[in-house]
């Protein structure tokens, strides 16, 4: 009999991308080919607390994206050990080991999920997990890192200036509406899903903007509001890359809104694939590749891109741990590309098999010679 490897699916999160998480990880948990993998969901709460939850039972309201939630139990709550491999989650009462874990699949998205700090963390128990590492997960979250080292690499990204929450005085609408023009975008410098992002067309729209991005950061992007089609492109691989087929959205809200992507299923149309020229498809996955090699991503990355009437294309932003839910790119642009959704899990896992494996056969430690 074949070993059925255990993937521990990770939902939830401190963050205010909790919900969409839990959406996304539904889809994985369901998706996932139970003749190869077992999948171990660990629900991690809204304060940090993980728990082990049931594969078909780990959520109340599963279909409701404005009523979903975990459902654990204290009983089942868990602890990340190191120095255990392979046996690294164990019950808190008791102490006792869940039973062999091959991989991490961790389908958290925004701040300490999909930042590093977490990548970080799994590094230090030494398992395996789907997606980029530590390095690539932060500067892939952090959108004033990521635009910084994009433009070095040569990659157009939109105009923008940055504030810290000290300095927030110190903004001047006036300013910054002279550079940027209008409208403009204030959106949170680390997080997703169009969480706190707000599109400016006056000072009360920026003054008000600005109060919601720093609710949820201490650092704010202003960015300005790039004309042309909203196209998006999927990435997977690790050293060798490959890009899906691009899609179109099309908002039907003011702009591309957490609630367009998420409770609003007429939010957007998405056109898969999206109606290009072959030149503008091949234009679009190059940069996509490249942009996901500049930021030193691994695994996987949905690179979202605009395409000027000029045929120039302008990237907006990476997101190292897409959407997974229904109604999301990534697993979509793949099928339409010819990888179905559990294709898709199953390379995402041996990628980062693969990685673990390479990672595990360097030295260290050092002797003289």
């Amino acid at each position: 009999m074949s070993h059925i490897t255990r993937v521990a699916v990770l939902l939830g999160g401190r963050s205010a991308e909790h919900e969409v998480s839990l959406q996304s990880a539904k889809n994985v948990i369901e998706a996932i080919d139970r003749h190869r993998y077992e999948p171990v969901p660990v629900g991690i709460d809204k304060k940090g607390a993980w728990f082990l939850c049931e594969p078909d039972r780990c959520l109340v309201h599963p279909d409701d994206p404005k009523r979903i939630r975990l459902n654990c139990r204290e009983d089942d709550r868990l602890a990340l050990v190191p120095g255990r491999p392979g046996h690294p989650l164990v019950r808190v009462a008791g102490g006792e080991s869940i039973g062999p874990v091959d991989v991490v699949f961790p389908v958290l998205h925004g701040p300490l999920g999909e930042d590093g700090t977490l990548q970080g963390l799994l590094e230090m128990v030494d398992v395996p997990f789907v997606g980029a590492g530590v390095l690539g997960s932060s500067v892939g979250m952090d959108k004033v890192v990521m635009k910084r080292l994009l433009l070095d690499a040569g990659i157009p990204v939109a105009r923008y200036q940055t504030s810290a929450w000290h300095e927030a005085d110190q903004l001047d609408f006036d300013r910054v509406s002279a550079d940027l023009g209008l409208p403009l975008f204030v959106k949170p410098a680390n997080l997703g899903s169009s969480v706190g992002v707000s599109k400016v067309g006056n000072r009360l729209d920026f003054e008000r903007a600005v109060t919601e991005a720093f609710r949820f950061d201490v650092r704010i992007l202003m960015e300005e509001c790039v004309r042309g089609r909203e196209i998006e492109c999927s990435v997977l691989g690790n050293e060798k890359v490959s890009a899906s087929l691009p899609g179109e959205i099309l908002p039907r809200h003011e702009f591309y809104s957490y609630e367009a992507k998420y409770i609003d299923e007429n939010g957007a149309g998405l056109v898969i694939p999206a109606d290009l020229t072959g030149e503008a498809v091949e234009r679009i996955q190059a940069l996509s590749m490249d942009a996901f090699k500049a930021l030193w991503c691994e695994g996987m990355a949905r690179v979202d891109c605009f395409l000027l009437e000029s045929g120039e294309v302008v990237i907006n932003e990476i997101n190292t741990v897409p959407g997974f839910t229904r109604i999301s790119m990534y697993p979509k642009l793949w099928d339409a590309t010819g990888v179905p959704y559990p294709e898709l899990i199953h390379r995402l896992i041996r990628l980062a098999l693969e990685r673990h494996e390479r990672k595990g056969s360097l030295e260290t430690s050092y002797t003289l010679r």
